[in-house]
């Protein structure tokens, strides 16, 4: 069992003629796509050629891309082994977004990849970013249960769209988390030209689409070609999913902490399938997902305000110190909750009892520190 950073080691002697782009190739783009690349990636506004990323990895102070964002010493990894490796180093990147909005609360960041796939063509990705690990990342999150379009979602169509009209060929898309939200929303909605060239989007336990938001798409044109992963403790990834095609992935995480790309196993090149998912944890995510239906848009928006408000309470910014210590952090979010109304303080109970039965599976379990400190060594920067 690998995760992505040996996939890389063990497979990046092969060439994507000897060995296809595959789903755990997917999930490399997807993890780098995380980092910051605005020195050394042209914009998309920019007149520019892509840039390898052996050829990052040769200037100095190229570890600026690691700023800013979780898992730094795997991150690190991760792009040393792939500049290193036979698979990846010829990997070229362009047409680098980020644009942060915070009246919008909206940070959008996405990129091309290509490379050569031995076939004489060339092999094209566009990745989007999802969001971090922080308590705003999850807001962000639970935004997309609102009916209207987030303003991420239009710039990820506009992207798309625009991206295309310059490479004028079949490509693949994809995110992690919010990105592969915003990889199928944007193959839903863009131009008819653009989806037709699309060969398969990726969604790596990304939230799904309210019913209104897939009808007003062209959610059954893209269908077949979507591929969606989620582990089996996923949360965001079951956000208002009632698509049954979805694959569950097998994850040496526990809890939350699944969520996490470098905890997703992978053998011989392939996701590892898991063979069922727990019945009263299907009976918990459809029972969330029926109540966020049964909400109006005023009443989403007021609840995710307020649900932003009292877990903030918790005094924790990130999941790795909500898990540390969850019992203080569920007494600081029950006082806080104490003074909301009755209807507001049921419906912030609902989703935090989701959030800590799925910490719960971390004790039963017999993890002796929560939230995925593997006892694997290799392992030791999740």
């Amino acid at each position: 069992m690998e995760n992505i950073i040996d996939y890389v080691k063990n497979w990046g002697k092969y060439s994507f003629q000897e060995k296809p782009f595959g789903e755990a190739d997917s999930l490399v783009l997807c993890q780098l796509v995380y980092f910051n690349y605005e020195e050394f990636v042209p914009g998309l506004e920019e007149n520019k050629g892509p840039v390898s990323l052996r050829g990052i990895f040769a200037c100095q102070g190229w570890e600026k891309i690691l700023d800013d964002y979780w898992y730094r010493e795997n991150n690190k990894e991760l792009f040393t082994a792939v500049a290193r490796s036979d698979r990846f180093a010829s990997l070229k990147m362009n047409y680098y977004e980020n644009i942060i909005d915070q009246e919008e609360e909206t940070q959008f960041s996405a990129m091309a990849y290509f490379w050569d796939n031995g076939f004489g063509q060339e092999g094209i990705y566009l990745a989007y970013r999802g969001t971090d690990a922080t308590i705003v990342g999850w807001k962000e999150d639970l935004n997309l249960a609102f009916s209207k379009p987030l303003q991420g979602q239009c710039l990820a169509v506009a992207y798309m769209d625009r991206v295309s009209g310059r490479i004028g060929q079949d490509f693949f898309a994809g995110g992690h988390s919010k990105g592969g939200n915003l990889a199928v929303y944007a193959a839903m909605n863009c131009r008819e030209d653009t989806r037709e060239r699309i060969r398969k989007i990726f969604n790596n336990d990304g939230p799904g689409f309210r019913p209104e938001i897939r009808e007003a798409g062209n959610f059954q044109a893209i269908q077949g070609r979507v591929a969606k992963f989620i582990p089996r403790s996923s949360l965001v990834g079951m956000i208002l999913e009632d698509n049954s095609e979805y694959e569950i992935v097998e994850s040496w995480g526990m809890g939350l902490f699944q969520h996490n790309t470098y905890s997703w196993k992978i053998e011989e090149g392939s996701l590892v399938r898991a063979k069922n998912m727990a019945e009263a944890k299907v009976r918990r995510d459809a029972a969330l997902n029926e109540w966020i239906l049964s909400l109006s848009e005023e009443e989403i928006h007021v609840f995710i305000d307020t649900l932003y408000e009292v877990v903030s309470a918790s005094e924790a910014s990130n999941v790795f110190e909500f898990g540390a210590d969850w019992k203080k952090c569920l007494q600081n979010i029950i006082q806080a909750a104490k003074g909301l109304d009755d209807t507001t303080r049921k419906a912030i109970h609902k989703i935090t009892h989701s959030l800590f039965e799925i910490l719960l599976e971390s004790v039963k379990a017999g993890n002796p520190i929560l939230f995925g400190q593997f006892k694997q060594k290799k392992y030791h920067g999740l």
